[in-house]
Protein backbone atom coordinates (compact mmCIF):
# COMPACT_ATOMS: atom_id res chain seq x y z
CA UNK A 1 0.00 0.00 0.00
CA UNK A 2 1.60 3.14 -1.22
CA UNK A 3 2.33 5.59 1.94
CA UNK A 4 0.57 9.27 2.54
CA UNK A 5 3.35 11.12 0.80
CA UNK A 6 3.29 8.74 -2.16
CA UNK A 7 -0.76 9.05 -2.57
CA UNK A 8 0.03 13.09 -2.19
CA UNK A 9 2.67 13.09 -4.79
CA UNK A 10 -0.18 11.50 -7.15
CA UNK A 11 -2.61 14.07 -5.88
CA UNK A 12 0.12 16.78 -7.43
CA UNK A 13 0.15 15.65 -10.02
CA UNK A 14 -3.19 15.27 -11.16
CA UNK A 15 -4.21 18.87 -10.07
CA UNK A 16 -0.92 20.13 -12.33
CA UNK A 17 -3.77 18.17 -14.99
CA UNK A 18 -6.48 19.75 -13.95
CA UNK A 19 -5.50 22.93 -13.97
CA UNK A 20 -4.65 23.48 -17.46
CA UNK A 21 -8.12 21.54 -18.84
CA UNK A 22 -9.80 24.68 -16.18
CA UNK A 23 -8.29 27.31 -17.57
CA UNK A 24 -8.89 26.18 -21.15
CA UNK A 25 -12.78 26.90 -20.79
CA UNK A 26 -12.60 29.76 -18.05
CA UNK A 27 -13.27 33.23 -19.68
CA UNK A 28 -14.33 31.31 -22.29
CA UNK A 29 -18.05 31.43 -21.68
CA UNK A 30 -18.22 27.25 -21.14
CA UNK A 31 -21.38 26.05 -21.58
CA UNK A 32 -23.78 25.72 -18.34
CA UNK A 33 -26.23 24.58 -16.63
CA UNK A 34 -28.51 24.04 -13.19
CA UNK A 35 -28.28 20.61 -11.45
CA UNK A 36 -31.54 18.55 -10.65
CA UNK A 37 -32.72 19.27 -7.44
CA UNK A 38 -31.66 22.60 -6.51
CA UNK A 39 -28.07 21.44 -6.40
CA UNK A 40 -25.99 24.30 -8.30
CA UNK A 41 -24.65 24.84 -11.28
CA UNK A 42 -21.92 22.36 -13.33
CA UNK A 43 -20.08 23.61 -16.31
CA UNK A 44 -18.54 21.42 -19.58
CA UNK A 45 -15.26 22.35 -17.69
CA UNK A 46 -16.33 20.35 -14.76
CA UNK A 47 -16.90 17.21 -16.46
CA UNK A 48 -14.21 17.54 -18.09
CA UNK A 49 -11.84 18.18 -15.42
CA UNK A 50 -13.49 15.24 -13.13
CA UNK A 51 -13.13 13.28 -16.33
CA UNK A 52 -9.00 13.26 -16.63
CA UNK A 53 -9.10 13.01 -13.27
CA UNK A 54 -10.94 9.88 -12.61
CA UNK A 55 -8.49 8.50 -15.83
CA UNK A 56 -5.42 9.21 -13.96
CA UNK A 57 -6.35 8.49 -10.43
CA UNK A 58 -8.17 5.29 -10.66
CA UNK A 59 -5.59 4.46 -13.09
CA UNK A 60 -2.76 4.57 -10.80
CA UNK A 61 -4.73 3.50 -7.73
CA UNK A 62 -7.33 1.10 -9.06
CA UNK A 63 -8.11 -0.37 -5.82
CA UNK A 64 -9.04 2.76 -4.34
CA UNK A 65 -12.70 3.82 -3.83
CA UNK A 66 -13.98 7.28 -6.06
CA UNK A 67 -16.12 10.05 -4.72
CA UNK A 68 -16.72 13.05 -6.49
CA UNK A 69 -19.71 15.78 -6.95
CA UNK A 70 -19.34 14.90 -10.21
CA UNK A 71 -20.10 11.20 -10.54
CA UNK A 72 -22.75 8.91 -10.08
CA UNK A 73 -22.41 7.36 -6.71
CA UNK A 74 -20.88 4.16 -6.39
CA UNK A 75 -21.03 2.17 -2.95
CA UNK A 76 -18.12 -0.03 -3.32
CA UNK A 77 -15.92 2.85 -2.66
CA UNK A 78 -17.44 2.21 1.20
CA UNK A 79 -15.41 -0.91 0.99
CA UNK A 80 -12.52 0.03 -0.12
CA UNK A 81 -9.82 0.94 2.25
CA UNK A 82 -9.17 4.05 0.84
CA UNK A 83 -11.33 6.22 -1.51
CA UNK A 84 -10.34 9.33 -3.14
CA UNK A 85 -12.59 12.46 -2.82
CA UNK A 86 -12.60 14.92 -5.89
CA UNK A 87 -14.23 17.96 -6.59
CA UNK A 88 -13.10 18.77 -9.88
CA UNK A 89 -14.50 22.63 -9.75
CA UNK A 90 -14.92 24.44 -6.27
CA UNK A 91 -16.61 27.33 -6.45
CA UNK A 92 -18.41 27.09 -9.95
CA UNK A 93 -20.36 29.93 -9.99
CA UNK A 94 -17.24 32.13 -9.74
CA UNK A 95 -15.74 29.61 -12.64
CA UNK A 96 -18.61 30.78 -14.28
CA UNK A 97 -18.43 34.94 -13.42
CA UNK A 98 -14.91 34.87 -14.52
CA UNK A 99 -13.50 35.01 -11.31
CA UNK A 100 -9.87 33.87 -10.15
CA UNK A 101 -11.34 32.18 -6.71
CA UNK A 102 -12.55 28.23 -7.81
CA UNK A 103 -10.44 25.27 -7.20
CA UNK A 104 -9.36 21.46 -7.52
CA UNK A 105 -10.08 19.78 -4.22
CA UNK A 106 -8.89 16.34 -4.09
CA UNK A 107 -8.07 14.27 -1.17
CA UNK A 108 -7.13 10.81 -0.17
CA UNK A 109 -9.08 9.12 2.58
CA UNK A 110 -8.01 5.96 4.61
CA UNK A 111 -11.10 4.63 6.71
CA UNK A 112 -13.04 7.77 7.51
CA UNK A 113 -9.99 10.19 7.72
CA UNK A 114 -7.63 11.99 5.08
CA UNK A 115 -4.33 11.07 4.41
CA UNK A 116 -3.46 13.37 1.56
CA UNK A 117 -4.54 16.07 0.22
CA UNK A 118 -4.21 18.95 -2.48
CA UNK A 119 -6.53 22.03 -3.13
CA UNK A 120 -5.38 23.92 -6.30
CA UNK A 121 -5.82 27.28 -7.50
CA UNK A 122 -4.94 27.19 -10.84
CA UNK A 123 -5.90 30.41 -12.12
CA UNK A 124 -3.89 32.14 -8.86
CA UNK A 125 -0.79 29.46 -9.32
CA UNK A 126 -1.74 28.43 -5.54
CA UNK A 127 -0.98 25.00 -4.48
CA UNK A 128 -1.90 23.63 -0.77
CA UNK A 129 -0.62 20.28 0.33
CA UNK A 130 -0.63 18.25 3.58
CA UNK A 131 -0.21 14.37 4.27
CA UNK A 132 -0.75 12.87 7.18
CA UNK A 133 2.56 12.66 8.28
CA UNK A 134 3.94 16.07 7.37
CA UNK A 135 3.65 19.92 7.34
CA UNK A 136 0.82 22.25 5.25
CA UNK A 137 2.58 23.87 2.49
CA UNK A 138 1.59 26.45 0.10
CA UNK A 139 3.97 26.05 -2.86
CA UNK A 140 6.39 24.34 -0.70
CA UNK A 141 6.40 26.66 2.00
CA UNK A 142 5.09 25.77 5.23
CA UNK A 143 1.67 27.58 6.93
CA UNK A 144 0.18 28.59 10.32
CA UNK A 145 -2.85 29.60 11.33
CA UNK A 146 -3.55 32.49 13.28
CA UNK A 147 -3.84 33.13 16.75
CA UNK A 148 -6.68 35.40 17.22
CA UNK A 149 -9.30 35.55 19.36
CA UNK A 150 -13.17 35.78 18.80
CA UNK A 151 -13.29 39.41 18.97
CA UNK A 152 -12.78 41.01 15.46
CA UNK A 153 -12.01 37.81 14.29
CA UNK A 154 -12.05 37.85 10.59
CA UNK A 155 -14.86 34.64 9.98
CA UNK A 156 -15.78 32.99 6.55
CA UNK A 157 -19.01 32.10 6.24
CA UNK A 158 -22.23 32.96 4.55
CA UNK A 159 -24.74 35.61 5.98
CA UNK A 160 -27.27 33.34 7.62
CA UNK A 161 -24.54 31.48 9.77
CA UNK A 162 -24.83 35.09 11.84
CA UNK A 163 -28.27 34.73 12.80
CA UNK A 164 -28.72 34.84 16.45
CA UNK A 165 -30.90 31.10 16.47
CA UNK A 166 -27.12 29.35 16.07
CA UNK A 167 -25.68 31.32 19.02
CA UNK A 168 -26.52 30.88 22.79
CA UNK A 169 -28.75 33.68 23.96
CA UNK A 170 -29.13 34.41 20.66
CA UNK A 171 -26.19 36.20 20.65
CA UNK A 172 -24.16 36.56 17.41
CA UNK A 173 -20.38 36.65 18.55
CA UNK A 174 -18.35 39.62 17.85
CA UNK A 175 -16.62 38.40 14.42
CA UNK A 176 -15.95 39.84 11.23
CA UNK A 177 -17.95 37.91 8.39
CA UNK A 178 -16.32 38.12 5.61
CA UNK A 179 -16.66 35.41 1.81
CA UNK A 180 -14.94 33.40 -0.42
CA UNK A 181 -16.62 31.63 -2.85
CA UNK A 182 -14.69 28.06 -2.52
CA UNK A 183 -14.65 26.28 0.22
CA UNK A 184 -11.55 24.18 0.29
CA UNK A 185 -10.18 27.69 -0.18
CA UNK A 186 -11.47 28.77 2.79
CA UNK A 187 -10.21 26.36 5.23
CA UNK A 188 -6.81 26.97 3.53
CA UNK A 189 -6.96 30.90 3.86
CA UNK A 190 -7.64 29.71 7.57
CA UNK A 191 -4.68 27.41 7.26
CA UNK A 192 -2.47 29.89 6.13
CA UNK A 193 -3.69 32.21 8.69
CA UNK A 194 -4.64 35.34 6.20
CA UNK A 195 -8.48 34.41 7.60
CA UNK A 196 -8.88 33.65 11.33
CA UNK A 197 -11.96 30.69 10.96
CA UNK A 198 -14.21 29.15 8.67
CA UNK A 199 -17.88 28.26 9.81
CA UNK A 200 -20.39 26.15 8.28
CA UNK A 201 -23.91 25.48 10.70
CA UNK A 202 -25.18 23.18 7.45
CA UNK A 203 -24.31 20.29 6.33
CA UNK A 204 -21.34 20.46 3.93
CA UNK A 205 -20.13 17.71 1.52
CA UNK A 206 -17.18 15.91 1.99
CA UNK A 207 -15.64 16.79 -1.54
CA UNK A 208 -15.94 20.72 -0.79
CA UNK A 209 -14.35 20.43 2.37
CA UNK A 210 -11.83 16.72 2.58
CA UNK A 211 -8.51 18.36 1.19
CA UNK A 212 -8.94 21.28 3.31
CA UNK A 213 -9.69 20.16 6.81
CA UNK A 214 -6.35 17.85 6.66
CA UNK A 215 -4.38 20.96 5.21
CA UNK A 216 -6.00 23.25 8.37
CA UNK A 217 -5.33 20.14 10.58
CA UNK A 218 -1.49 19.62 9.66
CA UNK A 219 -1.40 23.68 9.58
CA UNK A 220 -1.75 23.78 13.13
CA UNK A 221 -5.47 24.42 13.15
CA UNK A 222 -8.63 22.59 14.87
CA UNK A 223 -11.06 21.06 12.16
CA UNK A 224 -14.23 19.60 13.58
CA UNK A 225 -17.66 19.65 12.85
CA UNK A 226 -20.40 21.85 13.84
CA UNK A 227 -20.68 19.97 17.27
CA UNK A 228 -16.83 20.07 18.12
CA UNK A 229 -16.52 16.11 16.38
CA UNK A 230 -13.48 15.28 14.30
CA UNK A 231 -14.68 15.45 10.54
CA UNK A 232 -15.52 11.70 9.23
CA UNK A 233 -15.18 11.11 5.52
CA UNK A 234 -16.12 8.17 2.85
CA UNK A 235 -19.70 8.36 4.97
CA UNK A 236 -23.14 6.79 2.99
CA UNK A 237 -24.31 10.59 2.75
CA UNK A 238 -20.88 12.22 2.15
CA UNK A 239 -21.96 14.71 4.06
CA UNK A 240 -20.37 16.08 7.20
CA UNK A 241 -22.71 18.43 9.95
CA UNK A 242 -21.24 21.61 9.38
CA UNK A 243 -18.43 22.69 10.48
CA UNK A 244 -15.49 25.10 12.63
CA UNK A 245 -11.87 25.79 11.65
CA UNK A 246 -9.58 27.63 13.24
CA UNK A 247 -6.61 28.09 15.44
CA UNK A 248 -7.17 26.41 18.90
CA UNK A 249 -8.08 29.31 20.88
CA UNK A 250 -10.59 30.90 18.09
CA UNK A 251 -12.29 27.59 17.74
CA UNK A 252 -12.85 26.88 21.57
CA UNK A 253 -14.56 30.11 21.35
CA UNK A 254 -16.61 29.66 18.53
CA UNK A 255 -17.86 26.64 19.59
CA UNK A 256 -18.99 27.58 23.44
CA UNK A 257 -21.09 30.07 21.86
CA UNK A 258 -22.67 28.09 19.56
CA UNK A 259 -26.28 27.01 20.43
Amino acid sequence: MPGPEDDLALLVRAAQVAGPIALSFWRAQPKAWDKPGDAGPVTEADLAVNDALQTLLTGERPDYGWLSEESEADAARLDARRCFIIDPIDGTRAFIAGQEGFAHSLAVAEGDRIIAAVVHLPAMDLTFTAHADGPALLNGAPIRPSDAGISGARVLTYKSATDPEYWKDGRTPPFRREFRPSLAWRLCLVAQGRFDAALSVRHVWEWDIAAGNLIAERAGAVATDRHGQPMRFNSPRAMVDGMVVAGPRLHGELRAGMA
